[in-house]
């Protein structure tokens, strides 16, 4: 009598690991182990908390390194190459790869950045990712903005400095001082006290410091806000042609086959072609029975 022993081939194994990596219910339970995490690392700031639990804070901060680690092991089992090319896997592994560097010696202050194991909610929660996708998108117009903003600070300081230098020598004496006191000006830290100054030596100093509030605070920073809207809806629209994509590929289908972004266009055709195809398998299937 001969007994099979049927072996499971590993590519199952990998499919049931990255299911229940992707599933609602194991990203809870690594989302509630992030936030008892963030509790335990705060309280490890309190020197009173730690002189009563100190024991159980560092065992519940090495059991929840535990965890991060198995995840992230489960993680590089079911995607494998895939796995380094999102982003957030790779900022989780950075993350949780810190934690593990022993903080001892010359890498004692890496043993402050274990908090920021609580950054991990970022990849998590989908509303965070989009805030943070936007943030990363509008980097291209915020360079150009703040490029912008130095300019017209740095010409206004020195004007300031030939204007003013002699009246209050503490705000305006030399450019790197005006260059600090019109970066105060602009976020309306003490700026009467710093114009009164100088008005009361020369009273027509409202005029620059009226322009000076008006370009930097209220036109050029809100630059900033018209910026991220904008990067905001590209974002958006990207997410929806994304889920076109997935929608026209179908749900079945495997993800690194899906196309991530795709042109109207280009989707139309596809549609198209998928009928195509249909119909021509019907006809197939239909010419056996006609020749019966």
């Amino acid at each position: 009598m001969s007994v099979r022993v049927r072996v499971q081939p590993s590519g199952s194994a990998r499919v049931r690991v990255q299911r229940l990596v992707e599933t609602r219910r194991f990203q809870q339970v690594i989302m509630a182990v992030i936030l008892i995490n963030a509790v335990t690392l705060g309280a490890e700031a309190s020197p009173p908390l730690v002189d009563r639990y100190g024991t159980a804070l560092h065992t519940l901060d090495r059991v929840a390194l535990a965890i991060f680690v198995a995840e992230l092991g489960l993680k590089l089992y079911a995607y494998r190459l895939r796995y380094v090319r999102d982003p957030w896997n790779c900022f989780d592994f950075l993350v949780v790869g810190i934690a593990l560097v022993p903080a001892t010696g010359a890498f004692a202050v890496l043993r402050a950045l274990r908090v920021l194991r609580v950054l991990r909610l970022i990849s998590l929660v989908p509303s965070m990712r989009r805030v943070v996708g936007t943030l990363l998108a509008s980097l291209p117009g915020v360079a150009s903005i703040v490029g912008l903003l130095v300019l017209i600070t740095y010409v206004a300081a020195v004007m300031a400095t030939k204007l003013f230098g002699d009246i209050t020598p503490e705000h305006f004496g030399d450019l790197g001082a005006s260059l600090w006191t019109l970066f105060q000006v602009m976020t309306g830290e003490s700026w009467p006290d710093v114009a009164g100054a100088v008005m009361a030596e020369r009273p027509a100093a409202w005029v620059f410091f009226l322009i000076y509030i008006l370009i930097s605070s209220f036109v050029v920073l809100n630059l900033f806000l018209a910026v991220v809207v904008s990067a905001m809806e590209s974002v958006k629209e990207s997410e929806a042609r994304e889920a076109a994509a997935d929608e026209i590929a179908g749900a079945t289908g495997p993800a690194q086959l899906r196309p991530h972004s795709a042109d109207p266009a280009v989707l139309a055709e596809l549609a198209a072609l998928r009928e195509e195809v249909r119909a021509l398998r019907e006809l197939l299937t239909r010419a056996p029975a006609d020749q019966a």
